[in-house]
């Protein structure tokens, strides 16, 4: 499948820069040994065989920074949700995974509904930059948006502002919902998040088609299904065949 020269369009340095988000540990997160691991960790290394180079993990805390070093291109090729405002400078694949993006409240909390968060006078705490930020600055017309500095601040921030709602990922919300105690995550969803793989627009149109390949490749053999079931992640689904439309 490979083509000799596209490596020099994916990685003109001689070796592909992969941007890892720690900021979303169903795609990426330190083991016990602190080494960096998880589906996209997999999927890059998976790529970089495949082009027959090596690769270095570029590690940031958050999508938002992930989306600049690859939009920079300080990084070659990253792993982030698919949306408008980040494809103006990036071309993404069809989605590999389909993550819920959830709502936390307080347990007293009257909110029993994903639509009863959209209301005058709630705050909502996203972390910045995120696909769910992008998202919901569209998508609320009368909730008041509070940003967080990462996905991993948003429940401490929610708390310590005193804020209505929380939104993220809903396995972190989970977790931080178990963590805390008095707080319970919505039923349902207020999107679904679409994780692609993107590169920068600029390393052109043959190396963007190679990679939508290469991600509907190993959706299609169990690799990216086979990776989740490794690392342990549950709730996550490995999208079906598609473009990312």
């Amino acid at each position: 499948m490979a083509l000799p020269d596209l490596s020099v369009f994916f990685a003109p340095t001689g070796k592909l820069h992969l941007a890892i988000n720690l900021g979303n540990p169903v795609l990426a997160r330190r083991d016990a040994d602190g080494r960096v691991a998880g589906v996209s960790v997999d999927l890059g290394r998976a790529l970089a065989d495949r082009l027959d180079i090596g690769c270095e993990l570029i590690v940031v805390d958050s999508a938002g920074k992930s989306v600049d070093v690859v939009s920079g291109e300080e990084a070659d090729v990253g792993f982030f949700a698919i949306d408008p405002v980040r494809g103006a400078r990036i071309a993404f694949t069809a989605p590999y995974l389909l993550i819920q993006g959830a709502y936390l409240v307080r347990d007293g909390d009257p909110i029993r509904a994903v639509d009863e968060v959209d209301r005058p006078g709630k705050r909502v705490v996203v972390g910045r930059g995120s696909a769910y930020d992008l998202f919901l600055t569209r998508e609320l017309k009368h909730a008041t948006i509070v940003r967080a500095e990462s996905s991993q601040a948003v429940v401490d921030t929610f708390l310590r502002e005193g804020a209505d709602v929380a939104a993220g990922v809903r396995q972190p919300l989970e977790a931080d919902a178990r963590r805390v105690g008095g707080l319970r995550v919505l039923d349902g969803r207020f999107m679904t998040i679409r994780q692609a793989v993107g590169v920068p627009k600029s390393r052109g149109a043959d190396a963007a088609a190679f990679l939508v390949d290469f991600v509907e490749e190993m959706k299609a053999s169990g690799f990216v299904a086979d990776s989740l079931a490794r690392h342990g992640i549950d709730g996550a689904a490995v999208a079906p065949a598609g473009s990312p439309d």
